[in-house]
């Protein structure tokens, strides 16, 4: 593509100019929240409560990133993230473990203000395991501090997305896989669990291409410490995906991509994987759709690999 840049700046103008508009938000209840079950690192299905938390926009301009349209423009303001965690948790039942997650990086102090750590860490005390994300860059005093107010456990999800150098620069991601490293060191100096994200199908890669590597970042993720990992397909909607689909250099992935590539971090046993599975029904356009759904449905509850779907379509695809 040519006029795809070649410099962060550059393709944060790119990225931006491309986007459609936000939705109107209130900085006092959270954009989302539902309660879900995840299997655990025992092995047990965890009642689970996800918070998707309105804050301000995430300070990077990831290529795929389509999470700024639920986010505010200016800094947030001081107890609107405990206004939002109290309103959740008065609508959701009890759960052993809570996701806060809020479209960037928890320990940006711009999105998270450090002066409501402790509140948050009060609000999520009957929890045994708190999960947030957070950029690489941003793993630091912020995230120790947090840690020691809380009595659970905690967890920090990174986006890894890709060890794919030359895929991971354009991006836009702004950090390195030895970032990324850094950052995962820090995590388990301190005691801290890391989950990451990994693309199937980013930008810039076949559909071959893909597969393998999301296998090699599965191995980067486990070999690194992560007690588990989430595949997210990569999906179109922020204007800049629509762009480089119609240059030929994306496509959304096939779910028999995400079914192989599931299947192959369940089966090196370094952790939980799970498969991103918002969103996917009918997007493949096969008959085989709503079978291969409930397949990886099955395997992120049970970790276990089901007899493989049996399609004449796919096969001739």
């Amino acid at each position: 593509m040519q006029d795809y840049p070649a410099t962060a700046a550059e393709r944060n103008r790119w990225i931006t100019l491309r986007r459609g508009s936000k939705r109107s938000l209130n900085p006092l209840r959270p954009y989302a929240f539902f309660a879900e079950d995840e299997i655990d690192a025992e092995g047990v299905q965890a009642a689970t409560n996800t918070l998707f938390l309105t804050n301000r926009e995430c300070r990077y301009r990831c290529l795929m990133c389509d999470l700024w349209q639920d986010t505010l423009d200016e800094t947030t303001p001081i107890g609107a993230i405990p206004a939002q965690i109290e309103f959740a948790l008065a609508n959701l039942p009890p759960a052993k473990q809570i996701k806060l997650y809020n479209a960037g990086s928890f320990f940006d102090p711009l999105s998270v203000p450090l002066d409501d750590y402790q509140r948050i860490a009060d609000l999520v005390d009957s929890y045994s395991r708190v999960i947030v994300e957070c950029h690489p860059n941003l793993i630091g005093e912020q995230c120790l501090a947090f840690n020691e107010m809380i009595t659970a456990q905690l967890e920090v999800a990174i986006g890894l997305e890709t060890v794919n150098d030359d895929v991971l620069d354009r991006l836009n991601k702004r950090f390195t896989v030895q970032d990324f490293r850094r950052a995962a060191g820090q995590l388990r100096s301190a005691g801290i669990d890391l989950r990451v994200f990994v693309l199937v199908r980013p930008p810039f890669l076949c559909e071959a291409e893909a597969v393998e590597w999301a296998r090699r970042t599965l191995d980067e993720a486990f070999d690194c410490g992560a007690t588990a990992c989430t595949l997210i397909p990569v999906r179109a909607g922020n204007g800049a995906m629509e762009a480089l689909q119609q240059a030929g250099l994306w496509d959304r992935p096939k779910l028999r991509s995400l079914e192989a590539a599931l299947e192959y971090g369940l089966t090196q046993q370094g952790g939980r994987v799970f498969a991103d599975l918002w969103d996917l029904e009918g997007k493949s356009g096969c008959v085989c759709d709503v079978q291969r759904i409930a397949r990886l449905t099955a395997m992120n509850r049970t970790q276990v690999i089901p007899e493989p779907v049996v399609c004449n379509f796919c096969a001739e695809s």
